[in-house]
């Protein structure tokens, strides 16, 4: 859904029917808003010329026609003439004008430039998936845009490693065995880098297994796209040898481990290390949420009456999460900051607080617990409620999964139950950071149990 302008409705389907049609101008493609759906507004003045509207936001000027001169059964194509910002309203009306008269003329530059594409080079590939490309290809969020650090991190792993490997090569000359010497290449560290690009900033690039895992799988979206804009036929990921993923179980910390590290929270503390860090970390562990979700949470997302989370926007878009006593506790004791609507604002200015990478590197040194990242506290939520007996819908429930199976499976979990799980599970938890005896009693039984 997209805002009128001057009482024209302008919908977001690709029809170009007249009376949908408002004369382009700069304040017209302006006032376009999308609401999350990609929409398209035609031109009054040149037939077949329109923007379409990104759910991300960005604009980009098309043209639609009929190939082969035109006539009812000629296929429909579509074109993009350029995105609004690099081209004005005007720049893109006159070079649409010379596209549309060739097609009316019999030219078919869609189809021309189809075929160009497919001699196309991987750097420029990379190029239009960044420009076209980054939507979520699977599960409920699937067709949206990627959030936009997801997408800054994905380019950036892509025109780290790909382009310096593969972005000279034609598309079409990219097979499975160049997939399977591309990963072997970026495992054995050939695209590593430390460089220096301003004042203390630089550019820092890590090859390895891990690396070349994460990158493998962007570069299969990336042929994904391609075989979906009919660039390849095929994605040659799919049936290279290489590894997707480790084909182990994530790291988690057992009740022993998260007692050391409520003990190295509590040392820091003492130490005058920065609170609202400490706060963020100790959330984590206490809820299971992901990093951001609990570094840029908002009060308006915080409900003590219902015992709940409402994120209105996390990873798999709103979600509700319970929260236990102990997390509750927590955040009552949080002193607001006025004029300030995240519970951890930032030192300076109106952002929320984004301390936590050098605090937590102090909390895993001072528990012995190298390795240890934030998300292996999500994964320890996630273990420690299946260890407990919970089942899988409430652990489900307080991890705010959401993939097509399990969505399936917690359509129908109340929230009281959802509730009383985490506040049993986060209680394991709190004692497990406060000390209790119950984990020396436990790794005592343990160390009798094995001897």
């Amino acid at each position: 859904m997209v805002t009128n302008f001057d009482g024209i409705d302008l919908s977001k389907g690709t029809g170009m029917a007249r009376e949908n049609a408002v004369r382009l101008t700069k304040k017209v493609v302006d006032s376009i808003v999308s609401n999350g759906e990609r929409c398209f507004v035609w031109d009054s003045e040149l037939s077949g010329f329109g923007v379409r509207t990104d759910p991300s936001g960005s604009k980009t000027f098309i043209i639609r026609y009929r190939a082969n001169g035109g006539g009812r059964n000629a296929p429909k194509r579509f074109q993009t003439v350029g995105r609004y910002g690099n081209l004005t309203v005007d720049e893109a009306r006159k070079k649409a004008k010379i596209l549309l008269g060739a097609a009316a003329k019999g030219e078919d530059p869609a189809g021309e430039l189809q075929t160009k594409r497919r001699e196309m080079l991987m750097a420029e590939l990379i190029d239009l998936y960044e420009e076209e490309g980054c939507f979520v290809q699977r599960g409920i969020r699937q067709g949206e845009a990627m959030k936009p650090r997801t997408k800054a991190y994905t380019i950036a792993r892509l025109r780290h490693h790909v382009v310096p490997l593969l972005g000279r090569k034609r598309v079409s000359e990219v097979g499975a065995g160049e997939i399977e010497r591309f990963v072997r290449d970026v495992t054995n560290g050939k695209t590593a880098k430390d460089e220096k690009i301003g004042f203390r900033k630089r550019i820092i690039v890590r090859g390895g297994e891990g690396a070349a895992r994460k990158v493998v799988k962007d570069l299969s979206a990336v042929f994904s796209f391609a075989v979906r804009r009919k660039i390849v036929s095929s994605n040659p990921c799919d049936i290279a040898a290489v590894k997707k993923s480790d084909n182990r179980r994530d790291r988690y910390l057992t009740l022993e481990e998260v007692s050391r590290l409520g003990k190295a929270f509590d040392a820091l503390e003492l130490e005058g290390v920065n609170a609202k860090a400490l706060n963020i970390a100790r959330l984590w562990a206490l809820t299971g949420c992901r990093r951001d979700e609990i570094a840029a949470l908002r009060w308006n997302e915080v409900s003590f009456e219902h015992g709940l989370l409402v994120l209105d926007d996390s990873k798999t878009g709103k979600s509700i999460r319970p929260l236990g006593a102990a997390a509750i506790v927590l955040l009552r004791g949080i002193t607001r900051k006025p004029g300030s609507d995240f519970v951890f604002p930032a030192e300076r200015g109106d952002g929320h607080f984004q301390g936590t990478k050098g605090v937590w590197t102090r909390v895993v040194a001072k528990a012995e617990l190298p390795g240890v990242t934030p998300h292996t506290l999500r994964h320890t939520m996630g273990s420690t409620a299946v260890s407990y007996g919970e089942g899988l819908p409430l652990t489900g429930a307080i991890l705010g999964h959401a993939n097509a199976r399990s969505t399936a499976i917690y359509a129908h979990v109340q929230h009281d139950p959802s509730r009383r799980a985490a506040n049993r599970i986060s209680g394991k938890i709190a004692e497990a950071l406060a000390g209790r005896s119950e984990v020396s009693a436990q790794s005592e039984q343990s160390d009798a149990h094995e001897h």
